[in-house]
């Protein structure tokens, strides 16, 4: 019999969670890696290209590799010949080593958890409680996986149950139609076949977990009939031109993974889940010995990408003091380097300020002819201003982007993702403008943050309205002042 103590599963979960917030898998870096050489298209290779420089700073630098830190997800296969030493549940002994892995005072992760979705959604501050599922095998061991995964892209999962004659690739290429680039791409699809609905989606959020394999599938061939589909479904998706962060280009998903089950002859339930460019995972196993512990991977698998944001073709925005000339000459896929004080907000935050407008009353801070950039910033460690501060989705904010342009005279918003027909509209009719920063290079986009201090609404924790001052910040025009979107033109120029 195996025995497990209770403080070496809350050290082992503690230390996965503190090591995949700044590491890559080699096999993620590897097929990052490979789309970056493989990319024709400019603006997607800089995006791809910017991933990669962050991971590698990331695993240097011990810090997140993105400011969406994720919600822990824990799978756990458990032999029946183990026996335990738990003073609570197995649950509690899960969510304390989350609590400790994302309270950590050398790199606290961000809080991103609420306890009641309904109500008050409040948040529980330490990313509590962790999401587990548990298995009993045969054995005498316990195999854990651990994975982080962003709200961006779990927000894109899809089910269906199809006729049993229906087409499983047709169904996923039309559901990557309209995912958008919320999901942050390049990553990689979860696809769970069969089972029942509940059981389809655990299969797709299982199969994120398994080891990217698609460049050696390319190389030899399918083998079986689900490498067949796997390879048709990424073809067919890469032939869309989404390409990374939806700009437009070769490589929209790195691979995707199947799992399926028995299901009831009526039916052929079908669940589709994204992984996002900052996949976040490690495995390891517990038999009794002590805690997990987990080897640094090399770095030489990273390609020499030099990135050099400061040559002739980008252009440089003075936030403080805005040229309306010069933005309105700006186009799609324009590149800039944004200098100044802008604001951040979120989902929380618009929705305060939106009330706050219609209720007749005066915002916290001035927004007018000024930059909001849709961000919930890491807590800063040592030295730093902020933590890593990348982009969320732009496009929860599009209902609230008329009445900001309109009563609040925002001009500039920055964020990842497109910008719905609504938001479009409220960006052609005020003369606004929309920016892009690359999702998934949340490390490398907070070197340009000078100075952060937080100004209003300090009770919605990360969701808190900042101002930072910013230098050279490298930004992408998503939406210019005519209406014209990259994340339309760039995928219709690519699909192929």
């Amino acid at each position: 019999m195996t025995h497990i103590k209770q403080r070496d599963l809350v050290e082992s979960i503690y230390r996965a969670f503190q090591f995949v917030s700044y590491n890559h898998s080699v096999d993620f870096v590897k097929a990052m890696s490979a789309a970056y050489e493989q990319e024709k298209s400019v603006a997607a290779k800089m995006a791809i290209g910017q991933i990669l420089v962050n991971s590698r700073m990331c695993a240097i630098g011990q810090r997140p590799i993105c400011q969406d830190t994720g919600i822990a997800n824990v799978f756990m296969k458990i032999g029946l010949g183990v026996t335990w030493e738990l003073q609570g549940s197995l649950q509690d002994a899960v969510d304390e080593g989350v609590r400790q892995a994302f309270t950590d005072k050398l790199n606290p992760l961000r809080a991103s958890v609420i306890e009641d979705p309904l109500f008050s959604r409040r948040n529980t501050g330490d990313n509590s409680p962790a999401m587990l599922h548990v298995e009993l095998v045969p054995g005498d061991k316990v195999e854990i996986f651990c994975s982080a995964k962003g709200g961006g892209s779990e927000n894109k999962a899809k089910f269906v149950v199809l006729n049993p004659s229906d087409n499983v690739a047709d169904w996923v290429v039309e559901q990557m139609k309209t995912l958008g680039a919320g999901w942050c791409p390049p990553g990689y699809l979860g696809i769970g076949v069969g089972g029942s609905s509940d059981k389809a989606m655990l299969l797709a959020k299982k199969a994120l977990s398994e080891p990217l394999n698609m460049l050696e599938i390319q190389a030899r061939g399918p083998k079986n009939n689900i490498e067949e589909l796997r390879l048709e479904i990424f073809q067919r998706v890469n032939a869309l031109g989404i390409g990374a962060q939806g700009l437009g280009g070769m490589t929209s998903v790195l691979d995707v993974k199947i799992q399926h089950l028995p299901t009831h002859a009526a039916s052929m339930p079908v669940a589709m889940i994204p992984n996002c460019a900052a996949t976040r995972q490690v495995s390891f196993v517990l038999d009794g010995s002590g805690p997990a512990y987990f080897d640094v991977p090399e770095r030489n698998h990273y390609p020499d990408i030099v990135l050099d944001h400061t040559d002739a073709k980008s252009k440089k925005i003075d936030l403080d003091n805005l040229d309306h000339d010069i933005l309105a000459g700006l186009q799609p896929g324009d590149t800039l380097l944004i200098t100044g004080h802008l604001y951040t907000g979120r989902d929380a935050a618009h929705k305060r300020m939106v009330e706050t407008l219609n209720s007749g009353h005066s915002l916290p801070v001035n927004l007018q002819d000024k930059a909001i950039y849709y961000v919930g910033p890491v807590n800063p460690v040592g030295d730093e201003v902020i933590g890593p501060a990348g982009p969320t989705t732009s496009t929860r904010m599009d209902k609230f982007t008329r009445d900001m342009l309109k009563d609040a005279g925002l001009k500039i918003m920055i964020g990842k993702a497109e910008r719905g027909p609504e938001a479009i509209a409220a960006i052609r009719e005020f003369n606004a403008l929309y920016l892009i920063a690359i999702g998934g290079a949340a490390y490398l986009v907070s070197k340009a943050i000078k100075t952060a201090r937080c100004v209003a609404y300090e009770d919605l924790g990360m969701e808190a309205i900042y101002e930072f001052y910013v230098e050279d910040m490298p930004v992408m025009v998503g939406v210019n002042q005519a209406g014209e979107s990259i994340h339309q033109l760039g995928p219709a120029a690519w699909s192929r």
